[in-house]
């Protein structure tokens, strides 16, 4: 019923998915300056670890994307989070280091299509496109969607939450965890974010009138303002999933 296709087969969608794929992430994720420095070279890279879920008519239902990387496959040759496995997918390439790893990178589901099932089936079908295709071991670091209720809670921490069912406490880690993944362990800082204290008034829609610690809307840890420097550094935690 659904199809997973190169996002390269289809530069029909790339508009739409421009659109839809970033409805439900925070402004501030956008704005990691490591980031950007790979970014250019991901893309020429690895274009074909892109991909589509659409239906039988083309209608675009979710994306995925994700970069080969080299890993040993102990906790401690673990990229530090989502830049430095980007960092380490780019440079391994241009060093000629032959992967064997899979690192889905993100996944998103149209808001409309929301709530069926979309998430684990995207997922599983690029899991599965990264083991054929010689990517025998698959890693995610995941972001708990859940931990931007409990800020303050450190990510070591939450990550050991649960339900009553003994299932993780946090959705999108369950989703994962419901498809066989298995925690690995935390991933600190997965990300840092650095802007202006004007530019974080503009991403969170809040003043910042002093120097210190922030909650932030869907932040999942406290955002630090200086002032003084006119500086302000999120560094978001992130946790480290095994798939195959």
């Amino acid at each position: 019923m659904y199809e997973l296709i190169p996002v390269a087969a289809a530069p029909e969608l790339d508009e739409e998915a421009g659109r839809r794929f970033v409805e439900d992430w925070p402004e501030f994720i956008f704005h990691d300056l490591e980031v950007k420095r790979y970014s250019d070279r991901r893309v020429e890279y690895f274009r074909d670890w892109e991909f589509y879920l659409v239906t039988p008519e083309r209608r675009l239902i979710a994306g995925c994307w994700g970069v080969p990387i080299a890993w040993d496959g102990t906790i401690g040759d673990l990229p530090g989070g989502y830049t430095d496995a980007l960092a380490r997918a780019v440079t391994s390439y241009e060093e000629g280091v032959v992967p064997d790893t899979f690192v889905l990178m993100a996944a998103a589901v149209r808001n409309d299509e929301q709530g069926q099932g979309h998430a684990g089936r995207v997922i599983s079908a690029v899991r599965q496109r990264a083991i054929d295709g010689g990517l025998p071991q698959v890693i995610a670091p995941v972001r708990p969607t859940l931990k931007s209720r409990y800020p303050l809670a450190g990510i070591s921490e939450f990550m050991t939450w649960t339900r009553a069912d003994g299932l993780p406490l946090d959705p999108w880690v369950r989703t994962h965890v419901r498809l066989g993944a298995t925690v690995l362990g935390p991933a600190p800082v997965s990300q840092t974010m650095t802007g202006t204290v004007a530019e974080w008034s503009e991403w969170t829609g809040m003043v910042f009138p002093a120097s210190g610690s922030y909650v932030i809307p869907d932040g999942l840890t406290l955002l630090q303002i200086d002032r003084d420097a006119d500086v302000g550094v999120y560094r978001e935690p992130n946790i480290w999933m095994r798939h195959a």
